[in-house]
């Protein structure tokens, strides 16, 4: 299997967390790199697991405007994409 090199920037703080808790689990920093990028382009989605308290006032202030825009019925969605595109063209047509 041939390999590359990725290079990015981190928070130092953050680098050193993430290796140390890899190695408590018996892995090194670019197993637990290698597992988000094959879940990230298999499923094609990042995914995240935020803590309650973790949250930044931008998130929530965020997340409170999205779930008035649900309530009010302002939010429209759909099960595949024929059915998004002829939304967007009934809407272009008015």
């Amino acid at each position: 299997m041939a390999t590359t090199i990725i290079n990015f920037r981190t928070e130092e703080k953050v680098k050193k967390e993430a290796q140390s808790i890899a190695e408590e689990m018996g892995l090194k920093l670019s197993d637990v790199l290698n597992v988000l990028l094959r879940n990230f382009t298999r499923e094609k989605k990042i995914t995240s697991d935020i803590r309650e308290g973790e949250y930044t006032e931008y998130f929530k202030k965020s997340m409170a405007e999205a779930m008035e825009q649900v309530k009010n019925g302002d939010v429209v969605s759909f099960n595949n994409t024929e059915d998004a595109l002829d939304y967007l063209h009934k809407i272009a047509e008015k």
